[in-house]
């Protein structure tokens, strides 16, 4: 099942031929969670690479007389003091450029938290706060990232404004679903208008208006934009060229591909998994229980697939193209199914326990198996973090099937309360002597999760 796993990003663009074309001073700013010395730069570079977890070795990674400089920042995926320093200083070295300059700037997952440059009077902390309620509250992605663009100096075309009049170049690895460039690292190098309206909305959305701190209602009541016009001009969007060049659509395409060579026959659900893990847990266990159906499946199981798939993200049309294609493989015998899937589902914080999204994910679709039978003659679900870490924890995710339930049972392991906890991490650490937990280290990356659930061939 972890083979499956070894994909990589797709690019048209040839390196070779990028190095050629570039005769201009070259500063290169590297934000996120992909570590590495991207294009082995012969030139003389200055090259602020962020780890995403402070206890990761980026430089080790570099090149033997790299002209790349290491900053690191950012600790769990959390904004701090070092991250700050960071933003500074590229903030810096970006509005000192010119006309002839060129700014190349690689962007991936973690990016909104490693570049934290609070619009005065607010603080970090209070920047942070508010973003933590938000995320605790379960907001999605897109309005995490709304919020932190209006509080923010360098995020939604910051970073662009400041290096104009400077021709920008941005590589992007997305991380957010149906890939906004303005939304990916909440779009440093993308311009963005902001409306106070929007966030107030989003924030009393989440019942968060009345603890807002003074300094955040001051500059979401200011009229005054962001940034003091010390440029040319304020929209540089002309001046910009954001590309993608790895996503989600493209991990599940060669997990597809890779599902193939192992003998399964891939199925693709969609790139865009989004909602309340308890709903989305409940997709995937629909979706076993009609695969592995011995007879018809009960005309319920497709109603209510129906019913929550514009819930969790998943579009009417790929229900039917998928559940057409289990149907076909349960009637007409054929081998193994992989059922692909990916996206960001949300977890709604009601306890102080360790885990994250992916774990408790498997622990939920787990008990969404009930009745099915065991592998190797029943189904598996992996659900896993493309960045190799899921939550402030060492693992990525989990793999799960029924057998999850009964070994709790046998060890007196009280299911409800590990969720109600948010500790699913902890319980899959008691579980098997935590061999279902899915552990394969950072993977300097991040195109969001990748969901898969293995189907085995349906004996009449």
């Amino acid at each position: 099942m972890l083979r499956l796993l070894g994909f990589a990003p797709e690019s048209n663009m040839d390196a070779g031929e990028v190095k050629k074309k570039i005769t201009a001073r070259v500063l290169s700013l590297k934000k996120g969670t992909f570590c590495c010395d991207p294009l082995n730069c012969p030139w003389p570079v200055f090259f602020p690479c962020f780890g995403l977890n402070l206890f990761w070795p980026c430089h080790l990674m570099l090149k033997e007389n790299s002209r790349i400089r290491v900053m690191e920042g950012a600790k769990h995926n959390l904004p701090d003091v070092d991250a700050q320093k960071a933003a500074e200083a590229i903030k810096q070295l970006a509005s000192e450029l010119t006309e002839k300059d060129l700014l190349l700037v690689l962007i991936s997952g973690g990016g909104s938290a490693l570049l934290p440059a609070p619009i005065p009077p607010i603080s970090l902390q209070e920047k942070h706060d508010v973003t933590r309620k938000l995320a605790g509250a379960g907001a999605t992605i897109q309005e995490l990232n709304t919020v932190r663009r209006a509080l923010s100096f360098l995020k939604g075309g910051g970073l662009a404004h400041c290096a104009h009049p400077a021709q920008v170049v941005s590589l992007i690895l997305s991380d957010v679903i149906g890939d906004p460039v303005d939304l990916i690292a909440s779009g440093p190098t993308v311009w963005s208008e902001v409306w106070p309206e929007e966030v107030l909305s989003v924030l009393e959305r989440y019942k968060l208006l009345n603890s807002l701190p003074a300094s955040v209602k001051y500059v979401l009541g200011r009229p005054s934009p962001r940034w003091r016009e010390n440029k040319d001009e304020s929209n540089t969007s002309g001046h910009v060229l954001n590309a993608v060049i790895g996503s989600n659509s493209i991990a599940l395409k060669y997990a597809g591909r890779r599902a193939r060579e192992l003998g399964f026959r891939p199925v693709v659900l969609a790139p865009g998994v989004c909602g309340d893990v308890r709903s989305v847990s409940r997709l995937y266990g629909l979706l076993a229980h009609f695969a592995c159906s011995q007879e018809e499946p009960p005309p319920e199981i497709a109603a209510e697939l129906l019913r929550l798939g514009p819930e969790v993200g998943v579009e009417s049309w790929d229900l039917c193209r998928t559940m057409q294609v289990l149907d076909e493989g349960r009637t007409e015998g054929w081998g193994s199914t992989c059922l692909l899937a990916g996206g960001e589902p949300t977890v709604e914080l009601t306890g102080n326990g360790r885990g994250g999204r992916n774990q408790e994910l498997a622990l939920r679709v787990g008990l969404e198996l009930r009745g099915l039978k065991l592998p190797p003659n029943g189904p598996v679900f992996l659900s896993g973090g493309t960045d190799g870490q899921d939550g402030p924890t060492e693992a990525a995710g989990a793999i799960t099937d029924w057998g999850v339930y009964e070994e709790a049972q046998a060890k007196e392991l009280d299911i409800d309360n590990f969720l109600t906890n948010n500790d699913s991490y902890t319980f899959f650490t008691r579980l098997s002597a935590g061999q279902r937990l899915l552990v394969p280290g950072l993977t300097c990356t991040n195109v969001m999760d990748v969901h898969m659930l293995l189907i085995p061939p349906i004996h009449h």
